[in-house]
């Protein structure tokens, strides 16, 4: 069973960064993307952008330019590179492989 881990999250002043980092315990043969979600609770969960099999990333609009997709060598971690956060950033992240595995979670705050 693949078990994905999340951690980087916390409390940040407008206008600052964070790094969220997502593990995977083991990566299938099969595996296809991994990708960025996040929750506030009482909306819909949104995707953030993921990366695929041969490192090409896609972005939602918002997270364009400001944020940051990346993995290491050994294609187990996974990278959420946030600059510029805005409060409306604030939300539980969670990472994904394939849409099936999920981790999690890790909460973002961002307020002054």
């Amino acid at each position: 069973q693949v078990r994905l881990v999340e951690s980087g999250g916390g409390s940040v002043q407008p206008g600052g960064s964070l790094m969220l980092s997502c593990v995977a315990s083991e990566l299938p043969p099969s595996a296809a993307c991994m990708a960025w979600f996040r929750l506030v609770p009482g909306n819909e969960r949104e995707g953030v952008g993921g990366i695929d099999v041969d490192g090409r990333t896609t972005y939602s609009e918002f997270a364009r330019g400001r944020f940051t997709i990346f993995r290491d060598n050994a294609k187990t971690t996974l990278y959420l590179q946030m600059t510029n956060l805005e409060v409306e950033d604030s939300a539980i992240y969670y990472c994904a492989l394939d849409f099936r595995y999920w981790g999690q979670g890790t909460q973002v705050t961002v307020s002054s």
